[in-house]
């Protein structure tokens, strides 16, 4: 059986500005404001949540299967890395006359960053349908386009299968009848700290209460660990060491995999945060989403001496 991860399948371009923005932004100044930034080194990363949490799914041993919109003018590259990768692309649907979903962004010596960010082809994820995958035991709807989240968690939700509902960044589309909504379909939801205080300020809702309408409620909150809210209980998960701290780009999608592992195959609420955290902290001693690498041995023997005890 698989598991549906919908999302965004993106490309992350980031560049280095040798400087800081605020010694060429000047306040007085921002309503001309034209500036232009030398940028001497750039990287173009494979992204996206889709994308991203297939990646880590797949090494772990689970079967993922990516449902996403990409756009047919610079689909290739991807393409190319899914196939290297023995990623299906079975549901991975092309738009013709469409750039693949991505984000430009810019950072300098001080880590601020200035993004930009093309929706592209991800605007058509409702193009998508749950029906559309068979063999199906769990999914997720994971940031997305906003129609295709709202469908996919009703398709999920209609043909019986369990999912976990990720909003991440695409929080500030819905509101609090929206986030109710999906709540009410989802098997469990996942957030991280921050969208927690927003989640429970826009439904009115504690924690507690929404985790009452859900197998499991899960916060993550960095290298605080996370707190999983599941059958009345609160279970507090420790963060796992990291060898070092590089870059956090993707290392929730990288705890999601995780996630999504131990549900499917039956694991404790206990064993799955750790799992989950310890997938985070491999991902964030390295640069980009998707460089990362780990086999189940080496899964084993830094889960021991993390936690203590094997995973499986």
């Amino acid at each position: 059986m698989h598991t549906l991860i919908c999302g965004s399948v993106a490309y992350d371009t980031i560049m280095v500005f040798h400087d800081r923005f605020k010694q060429h932004i000047l306040p007085d100044q921002i309503h001309i404001l034209n500036v232009s930034f030398l940028v001497p080194d750039m990287r173009r990363e494979f992204g996206g949540c889709a994308g991203n949490i297939a990646y880590s799914l797949a090494m772990l041993g689970g079967k993922p299967l990516a449902m996403a919109t990409v756009g047919s003018e610079d689909f290739a590259a991807y393409e190319k890395r899914f196939d290297a990768l023995g990623l299906s692309r079975a549901h991975v649907k092309e738009v013709p006359g469409s750039f693949t979903a991505q984000a430009f962004i810019t950072t300098d010596l001080d880590d601020n960053q200035i993004t930009a960010f093309h929706p592209g082809a991800m605007s058509h994820s409702h193009l998508n349908h749950i029906s559309d995958a068979k063999d199906v035991a769990l999914g997720i709807v994971a940031p997305d386009g906003r129609d295709g989240m709202l469908q996919h968690a009703r398709e999920f939700h209609e043909a019986g299968i369990p999912f976990i509902f990720d909003p991440g960044q695409g929080l500030p589309m819905f509101d609090g009848a929206d986030l109710n909504r999906f709540i009410d379909m989802a098997t469990y939801v996942t957030v991280n700290d921050y969208e927690a205080r927003l989640v429970q300020e826009r439904t009115g809702e504690t924690a507690e209460a929404l985790a009452k309408k859900v197998k499991a409620f899960i916060i993550t909150r960095g290298g605080d660990g996370s707190t999983v809210f599941a059958d009345g209980k609160r279970i507090d998960i420790p963060s796992a060491k990291a060898q070092a701290l590089v870059d956090p780009t993707g290392c929730g999608d990288a705890y999601r995999a995780g996630l999504l592992y131990g549900i499917v195959n039956g694991m404790d609420w206990a064993l799955t945060g750790r799992l989950a955290s310890l997938i985070g902290a491999i991902k964030i001693a390295q640069r980009g989403a998707q460089n990362h690498s780990f086999t189940r041995s080496d899964i084993e023997a830094q889960f021991k001496q993390a936690f203590g005890t094997r995973p499986w």
